[in-house]
């Protein structure tokens, strides 16, 4: 049961064998047990807050399975230099086992070097409690960082969303204005044509009447002038008489 247990709790920081807690039937809440308690004197003492300092980092993890609550604590063994060869490979076996992206933002990437961060300070907090306690200021700042940097992006994202559907429907409103005003410039075009036509015709008519009233107006000159010239004859034969 507890390999079982370790497998289906796959993470690369390191972690002690699952111990049973309660059976179901029994259990009272959802209090987990204390660690073990340690051997007495200034070594117990150290290696108890070691352990109070490392569940406090790192906590103990808590799953029901068959009815029964399982609790595994974090491990206090100090880490060998082999130890963090194998936490390399492990990182890399993993990270191309579940063909992690590796450029861009990748979850998984993220999550797995996350947990060997983490296996990092349980590493150094059993040798130094104070650097693997600063270490993890720097990990929870950097956890907020990545919070705050996916909330700007978030944020960016949705107004950048909003600015494509207001310039989306204002593209529509101005193709509609456009659209409108071709209708209006065919209808003016069409007009001006119909001007333009009219135009033509009354000058033609104008151009008739004017070159027909010059006409008759010549005749009639020519008319008073035969007519003056016959009378003027017809005077002059009368003086001579």
């Amino acid at each position: 049961m507890a390999e079982k247990s370790i497998e289906c709790q796959n993470t690369l920081v390191r972690y002690n064998n699952p111990t049973l807690v309660i059976k179901h039937d029994d259990r009272k809440g959802d209090e987990v047990p204390k660690s073990p308690r340690p051997v007495s004197g200034s070594i117990g003492d150290s290696r108890k807050e070691t352990e109070e300092i490392l569940n406090s980092i790192l906590p103990p993890r808590v799953w029901e399975e068959d009815g029964q609550l399982w609790c595994q604590t974090v491990s206090s063994t100090p880490a060998t230099r082999q130890d963090v060869i194998n936490l390399q490979e492990m990182l890399d076996t993993r990270l191309q086992q579940s063909q992690a992206r590796e450029t861009g933002i990748c979850p998984i990437r993220a999550e797995l070097y996350s947990q060997c961060f983490d296996e990092i300070i349980r590493q150094v907090t059993i040798n130094c409690t104070e650097r693997g306690l600063l270490l993890l200021r720097v990990r929870d700042e950097i956890n907020m960082r990545d919070e705050a940097y996916e909330t700007l992006y978030c944020s960016s994202v949705a107004f950048g969303m909003r600015k494509a559907l207001q310039a989306q429907e204002g593209k529509e409103l101005l193709q509609e204005r456009i659209r409108q005003l071709e209708e209006e410039k065919a209808l003016l075009e069409a007009a001006i044509s119909d001007m333009k036509v009219k135009a033509d015709q009354n000058e033609r008519r104008n151009a008739e009447l004017r070159e027909s009233e010059e006409k008759k107006h010549s005749e009639e000159i020519a008319f008073l002038k035969k007519t003056n010239s016959q009378l003027k004859s017809q005077l002059e034969n009368i003086i001579k008489k």
